[in-house]
């Protein structure tokens, strides 16, 4: 599998949209710290090169749906187009895929990893060595946007200051998914703090130790917290508690290890 060769025809796709555009820039970006977290995971799973490169093919094209969607609607949001399934589209119904890997002998782990790497759980997968490609793009996935929301202006990330994000309220559902330890529905967030709340959420489905090492290392989740000061009374007082679930979890999965 020729790396190389994917970076620059990947190149050459980007090619056809406005790398001026914060948002276009912000997920090139991220598609190469993906490709480097994925490295990262597969080099400390000890996996064999050819699925190390693999790995970090997987994170070159895992969201290549999100460029047209951008150019479309100037959106991330899952309700203008699912982007994992529009990729896996173009990629596989319409041939685009041989345009960065010549060979088909990867064909069904890459569009399955691909696919379901935004799904809200990873889900109807059986062959053991597509399991553990998709598990670990979803993980990549993760730690590259802990990274993206410490790095990128909070106006790119949420469309408002840090200020008035601060200024906004935790919905009730939202908290009770977080406090089940769950990953927040899309639909269910309605305010700029449920969103932040919802990048906090990732630590709740990581499928790897390694990952959460580096989670660790990081310190991803202590720095998410402090990012954004909160005002509102109920805020302060919601995010404490969110605070301490992360550290327990933090703590528990450690222990586990």
């Amino acid at each position: 599998m020729d790396l190389e060769y994917a970076k620059r025809r990947f190149e050459e796709y980007l090619d056809g949209y406005d790398r001026r555009n914060d948002k276009i820039r912000l997920k090139i970006v991220h598609t190469y710290g993906v490709m480097e977290c994925s490295r990262q995971i597969a080099k400390r799973l000890g996996l064999s090169k050819e699925d190390e490169s693999l790995a970090e093919l997987i994170g070159l094209l895992h969201d290549i749906g999100r460029f047209e969607q951008l150019k479309r609607f100037d959106s991330f949001e899952p309700g203008t187009m699912d982007h994992a399934a529009f990729g896996a589209e173009i990629l596989f119904t319409e041939g685009m895929i041989r345009e960065f890997v010549r060979e088909d002998t990867e064909d069904d782990i890459i569009r399955t990893a691909i696919l379901k790497h935004s799904d809200f759980k990873l889900e109807g997968i059986d062959e053991e060595r597509t399991l553990l490609h998709a598990k670990l793009i979803r993980d990549a996935d993760k730690l590259d946007n802990c990274r993206v929301k410490l790095e990128d202006p909070i106006e790119t990330l949420l469309g408002v200051s840090k200020e008035d994000a601060g200024r906004s309220r935790i919905s009730p559902e939202v908290m009770e998914q977080f406090m089940s330890g769950n990953s927040i529905r899309s639909e269910t967030r309605k305010t700029k703090m449920d969103y932040w709340v919802s990048y906090l959420a990732y630590f709740f489905d990581i499928n790897f130790d390694v990952s959460l090492d580096i989670i660790r290392e990081q310190k991803y989740a202590e720095r998410m917290l402090e990012r954004i000061s909160c005002e509102d009374p109920d805020t302060v007082h919601k995010m404490e508690i969110i605070r301490r679930k992360l550290k327990s979890l933090l703590i528990r999965e450690r222990r586990r290890e």
